[in-house]
């Protein structure tokens, strides 16, 4: 059985890295994508390796265009194909300002690395799979884009990093329309509030919202929450799904009286 491969961006570190873990724990050969944490992306190719699994490490910043082609063209060097996109990397509003003080610079960091940087690699990286199909050697390959629960919930602080996870999520509905055709379906994973180095500065914030029921399930998300769902997407446990959300966020998304 030849083993498939994946591919992760911003794997060096949160959720990222748990996703990488799991899927090299699911016989993947995994890309690991970084844009400048090179000691922590090697720590989980080597993680992956002394488990016996496969992987290579690979700098670029998804928001270039040049990068985005470096990134695909040495996946496609090294393992001859890509069967699985996760759309990870992301930053978060930089200064967390408020709606009416948001910088214009800020709003195009945010929207090129977290929605532009991801439709042009999965335009990339899905011309790659549909020739793969027409030549036979691959199946149902898939795109699962990581978005949040800020695609639907408000926060005037954040304002450009709400609206880019909007856009990834409706981006999901257009790939997965456009490439059913050929058999390669695309997921959203919507993850809560994740325990990660990203969030860890708003914890005590959270802690408390937690403790008063902000989410049914009482306790923070893990990475492993969010690498369990595209496990199962990756085992092809949902092959009559596409364009789905995939809620992973401790029942938050419920609406309760």
């Amino acid at each position: 059985m030849i083993d498939k491969v994946a591919l992760i961006t911003g794997a060096s570190r949160g959720i990222g890295r748990g996703i990488a873990l799991a899927l090299a724990g699911e016989r993947f050969r995994c890309v690991i994508n970084y844009a400048s944490n090179a000691v922590a992306a090697e720590e989980v190719r080597e993680q992956i390796e002394q488990a016996g699994g496969g992987a290579i490490v690979v700098r670029a910043d998804i928001s270039v265009a040049a990068d985005r082609r470096h990134l695909v063209d040495t996946a496609m060097d090294s393992f001859g194909r890509i069967d699985l996109l996760v759309n990870n990397a992301g930053i978060t509003s930089p200064g967390r300002a408020d709606l009416l003080e948001a910088a214009e610079e800020s709003f195009d960091r945010v929207m090129a690395t977290n929605l532009k940087g991801p439709f042009f690699l999965s335009q990339l990286i899905a011309r790659q799979m549909i020739a793969g199909i027409e030549k036979g050697f691959q199946q149902a390959p898939k795109i699962v884009n990581i978005t949040s629960i800020s695609a639907y919930a408000a926060s005037v602080n954040r304002g450009d990093y709400c609206i880019a996870k909007a856009g990834l999520s409706m981006m999901t509905q257009l790939f997965a329309a456009r490439l059913a055709e050929y058999g390669i379906n695309v997921y959203e994973i919507r993850p809560g509030v994740i325990e990660t180095d990203m969030t860890s500065p708003v914890k005590a914030k959270y802690d408390k919202l937690i403790a008063e029921g902000l989410t049914p399930i009482k306790r923070w998300g893990r990475a492993e929450d969010v690498a369990k769902a595209v496990v199962a997407i990756a085992r092809d446990l949902l092959p009559f799904s596409t364009g789905e959300v995939i809620n992973v966020d401790g029942g938050y998304h419920l609406r309760r009286l």
